[in-house]
């Protein structure tokens, strides 16, 4: 069977490295109540009699952003992973109909030009981020981006303060859903 390295399932239950702090529906519907969280890398089958919840998404090619954007984000990046970064955030999202109803250079003059998406990310180098992209995975997907952010516990009031000023933009006016829920790494497995 072939495994599609950019496929990832981030399953919600009773199991899994990351202890769910906090759960709480910022727009829309929420999410199940669940303790624990594990990020599989492909495709995770569904478990018969189990509570929770699974949603898969992909990562993809870098949208909306210019070549010296895209240079300043690597630069800036931290990596997935790193054993300092024991906080996390898993923020599932969905934008409404009028948000896909625009075209690709519409999105792109809302997400950077008027709401400064990557220029309020780049004022944030402590912050490991990656988008998940779900909406054309399946038919009326709950979200259309999965994100997952990754940080030291001394960083969480700078993330707040990412967030904060990112859903203050016009960009998020488009947003009809999101959860956000805030993870503890309790230990290192091999997922």
């Amino acid at each position: 069977m072939d495994h599609n390295g950019r496929l990832f399932t981030f399953v919600g239950g009773n199991a899994g490295p990351w202890e769910v702090v906090s759960l709480r529906a910022v727009s829309g519907d929420g999410l199940e109540g669940v303790d624990r969280l594990r990020v599989v890398s492909g495709e995770v089958p569904t478990e018969k009699g189990v509570s929770g919840w699974s949603l898969r998404g992909v990562t993809s090619h870098d949208r909306y952003v210019t070549r010296a954007e895209k240079g300043k984000l690597t630069a800036a990046q931290p990596e997935i992973g790193r054993p300092d970064a024991t906080a996390a955030a898993f923020i599932p999202i969905r934008k409404s109909a009028a948000w896909w109803a625009l075209t690709q250079d519409e999105r792109r003059a809302i997400f950077e030009e008027s709401s400064g998406h990557i220029r309020i990310g780049l004022d944030y180098p402590s912050v490991a981020r990656r988008l998940h992209h779900c909406r054309d995975l399946a038919e009326n997907a709950p979200f259309d981006f999965l994100t997952w952010f990754e940080f030291a516990p001394g960083d969480a009031v700078a993330f707040d303060e990412l967030l904060r000023r990112l859903r203050e933009t016009p960009e998020w006016r488009y947003v009809e859903r999101e959860v956000d829920v805030r993870l503890r790494r309790i230990h290192v497995d091999s997922e």
